[in-house]
């Protein structure tokens, strides 16, 4: 039985896994770190008291979440130190994740130093678009020379969830043109051909796309030089603006679409508005990539907003049963793994995503020199 532990040090929490095979032993979870009141000072005290509290015997891997891996890294990598090195050089595309990844390799490293550690890239998946979907239209040396392109994120979600599809559908994933939903307080879509990843709607960062907790999802660049020519707004200012006080919290002073959806209940007018606009981005994202996919074969909600919000997967996906989507709304209702009509031709369905067991299997491939599960 193969033993793995898995180590996700977000910009300011930390979640962990100990698994046995299949079976998780051991999981925890620590928040708002290096706040005053939060749950440690900072990633490295975290994770060492975490993993003090662990029996690592006969542990077989770590495998550690690293946000971004430009297009260095195409799949998951042993790490050692030139790994460690390119991983550093990504931080300007990563400011806030990339270091606490690093810290977590680093803790990790230092107190299990015979056990391998393996890198598992958010952006790995979406790899494989093509250079039409991931160039944007700038000066092409200056964007190459600073890196400037779509790089996408939640690889590891979308990747699970595209498999897990396929499994419910009793299909493999190499026969499935899909579109995967990723709602939560981050959102993205996916579109997934014979499970590779050819479009998604973030971009050079996880602002872009869809309309997210307190990410304002996309808008018109020149917004942002009006913020700063006739709002007077410097670029920090802009920035917070855009990723902090955004979304559904810039447009409710909510974050949480269970309050947003509570609020919407009662006749609050911005509440409906969030939720409507919120609702709107995710369809123009289905038909867009249905477009580009030319067929479909299933759409996948997953995160916490697409696994249990009922209103938003019916209100993001109404009015499209003339491209063969249509949702059953007593199935939906009852929260069914398969949320469309018996008749419909393109499924939809709702599969609960599991980052860190992606991460795990990502890990026990590179050690066993298979392919990840998630390759087509």
């Amino acid at each position: 039985m193969t033993r793995v532990l898995v180590v996700n040090c977000g910009s300011s929490s930390l979640k962990y896994r100990l698994f046995d095979g299949s079976r998780i032993v051991r999981r925890g979870l620590v928040e708002r770190i290096g706040e005053p009141d939060g749950g440690a000072p900072d990633h490295s005290t975290a994770l060492r008291d975490a993993l003090a509290g662990l029996d690592l015997a006969n542990l077989d891997v770590v495998g550690h979440r690293v946000v971004h891996g430009g297009t260095e890294f195409t799949g998951p990598t042993l790490v050692d130190d030139a790994v460690v090195a390119a991983i550093e050089r990504l931080i300007p595309l990563a400011p806030l994740h990339n270091p606490a990844n690093l810290t977590g390799i680093a803790v990790a490293r230092q107190l299990l130093p015979d056990v391998p550690q393996v890198a598992v890239f958010d952006t790995a998946f979406h790899t494989t678009m093509p250079p039409e979907a991931a160039t944007y239209a700038l000066d092409s040396d200056l964007a190459g020379r600073l890196g400037v392109r779509r790089y996408g994120f939640h690889g590891t979600s979308h990747a699970y969830v595209a498999r897990r599809t396929a499994d419910l559908l009793g299909r493999r994933p190499d026969q499935l043109d899909l579109i995967t939903l990723h709602l939560g307080n981050g959102a993205s879509a996916c579109a997934v051909s014979a499970g590779r990843s050819v479009a998604t709607s973030m971009g050079m960062s996880p602002l872009a796309g869809l309309v997210m907790g307190t990410r304002s999802g996309d808008l018109d660049p020149a917004v942002m030089f009006h913020l700063h020519r006739v709002g007077g707004l410097s670029v920090p200012e802009i920035d917070e603006l855009l990723n902090h006080r955004g979304g559904l919290l810039g447009l409710t002073g909510d974050n949480d679409m269970r309050a947003v959806l509570r609020r919407r209940a009662a006749g609050d007018p911005a509440a409906t508005l969030a939720f409507d606009v919120y609702s709107r981005r995710i369809t123009e994202y289905v038909g867009a990539y249905l477009a580009v996919l030319g067929r479909l074969d299933a759409i996948t909600f997953t995160g916490g907003v697409g696994e249990h919000a009922v209103e938003v997967r019916a209100a993001a996906l109404a009015g499209l049963a003339g491209l063969g989507i249509v949702v059953d709304p007593a199935r939906n209702e009852r929260g069914e793994q398969i949320i469309s009509a018996p008749d419909a031709p393109v499924s939809v369905c709702v599969v609960a995503t599991d980052e860190e067991r992606e991460i795990a299997d990502q890990a026990l491939a590179v050690l066993s020199g298979r392919p990840p599960l998630s390759s087509p």
